[in-house]
């Protein structure tokens, strides 16, 4: 597939996602992020750790932004978020992948539960054809 062609397949994914596909994603690109910093971290590349750390901070703080406070479980989640957003300061300031690791399974358990809550929904709306 020509890169041309992956990123018009990319696009068009995000504008026809639901936004609980769209948070499913968010998760995703976060763990990806993580997982590329920790090489950056690995490889002595401090600019690619850098990097890679604040794009899955800004992913950590947009979920955050995107809370409604109206319901209670932003009460739980909120402070979790904050925790991990926090993790990946003090692992980019020590260049230090087990708080890599930490924040990324506790963001893996978020996708996670998440997929789950997208897989259910789709299958009250569409039936058994909607399993992901």
């Amino acid at each position: 597939m020509s890169t041309q062609a992956y990123q018009a397949y990319q696009s068009n994914s995000v504008q026809t996602a639901s936004p609980g596909e769209l948070t499913l994603m968010l998760y995703n690109g976060c763990l990806k992020f993580m997982k590329l910093a920790k090489r950056g971290i690995e490889e002595k590349d401090y600019e690619l750790k850098n990097t890679n750390i604040q794009k899955a901070q800004r992913i950590i703080q947009e979920l955050m932004v995107t809370m409604n406070p109206e319901y209670d479980i932003t009460n739980d989640v909120m402070p979790l978020y904050e925790y991990i957003n926090h993790r990946l300061m003090e692992a980019n300031l020590h260049n230090d992948t087990e708080i890599l690791n930490e924040a990324s399974e506790l963001v893996t358990e978020f996708r996670d539960t998440w997929k789950e809550v997208v897989r259910q929904t789709r299958q009250q709306k569409f039936g058994e054809g909607g399993n992901a």
